[in-house]
């Protein structure tokens, strides 16, 4: 397993450097770019948008790799089938919305569909004995997660990195700690993580490059697989106490600190000046560090630094199982709960420049 998993770290690099290199230094008429560049953000549109290409790609090579790795043992799998339908969906769609700017209502059906493609194929949270209370929160985890990628991607490297320290952590920590997902699962978790590397040679400030649409709901759909697989359901429930319950939340809380702070800033703040949440703006949490007086760069390396120290804790937890006191955990909840005031509280004292 370790030679497999070294193997497609190594391919899935190179091909997602490759990939990238090849598209960047292509003719300017061949270059993918957004069809709504009037839309309010945060720098220029106009750059190309082949990050998430260049993911796709590489997990489809790595889903080729992996039929020939592991042979029989997953190609009949409803969940190698489940993941590959909804990664698929996921990305045509957002790069449908990128070439064509469709509607928000397409956006939602198609997330909606990913959703009930995971139910249907038994991945989804287990956090209740009530089945539809859990297919419930499923889909709320995933469309939200997809939308939350999506409004987090607007500034250089920031949502590269972010997903790094989600999806990276949890694939040292099955590497290390020889967790229980599947082997189909953790070749997924490799090879993103390496294709995320690869897109930030090109997607660091100044970026030559964005991930576009296709790349933030591509990542949107791996990010909420990672989160019911891996986060969510790493504490075995058996009868469902309230301790148990608490600490699945911790654990997803830390790990999706700053997506979940995001989008739950904007939305409030949005909501409070009577506007959509799902409208582009200039008032992420990302910006107004920026009017703090961060650099870009730097914004992204803050924000890598506070989810990489959640995801830590996260994986804390998990390794914990069940020996530790569920008492304790209210200690844990202060990380998550002190990095979404800071960054909440900082959108209400900085300005706009």
């Amino acid at each position: 397993m370790q030679i497999n998993i070294l193997i497609t770290f190594i391919i899935s690099l190179l091909l997602g450097v490759f990939l990238n290199n090849f598209f960047i230094k292509r003719p300017l008429k061949f270059l993918v770019k957004k069809a709504n560049i009037s839309a309010i953000r945060f720098s220029t549109q106009s750059k190309p948008i082949f990050g998430g290409v260049g993911f796709y790609v590489v997990f489809i090579i790595m889903v080729i790799v992996a039929l020939f790795i592991l042979q029989n043992e997953i190609y009949q799998t409803s969940e190698y089938k489940s993941i590959i339908l909804v990664v698929t969906l996921s990305f045509i769609m957002g790069l449908a919305d990128d070439v064509i700017s469709t509607p928000p209502s397409f956006k939602f059906i198609v997330q909606f569909l990913c959703a009930f493609i995971f139910i249907f194929n038994g991945i989804y949270i287990q956090i209740s004995p009530n089945e539809w209370y859990n297919y419930i929160i499923t889909v709320l985890w995933v469309v939200g997660i997809m939308n939350s990628i999506n409004m987090l991607d607007n500034m250089d490297a920031v949502t590269a990195l972010t997903s790094f320290s989600i999806i990276g952590g949890a694939a040292l920590f099955a590497v290390i700690f020889d967790s229980e997902i599947s082997t189909f699962m953790g070749l997924v978790l490799i090879s993103t993580s390496a294709a995320l590397i690869s897109f930030l040679f090109y997607n660091w400030h100044p970026s030559k490059m964005y991930m576009g649409d296709n790349g933030s709901q591509f990542l949107g759909a791996i990010l909420a697989l990672v989160g019911i697989v891996f986060y969510w359901n790493a504490v075995p429930i058996g009868d469902f106490q309230y301790g148990y319950n608490l600490k699945q939340v911790l654990i997803v809380a830390s790990a999706f600190i700053v997506p979940l702070s995001d989008t739950t800033t904007v939305t409030i703040n949005r909501l409070l000046r009577k506007q959509s949440p799902f409208v582009g703006g200039r008032d992420h949490t990302t910006h107004h560090l920026f009017y703090l007086g961060l650099s870009v760069r730097w914004v992204g390396i803050v924000l890598f630094l506070i989810n990489s120290v959640g995801v830590v804790l996260a994986l804390y937890l998990i390794n914990t199982g069940g020996s530790l006191n569920y008492k304790y955990l209210l200690y844990f909840a202060a990380y998550p709960i002190m990095v979404f005031l800071f960054l909440y509280i900082n959108t209400k004292i900085t300005k706009q420049k």
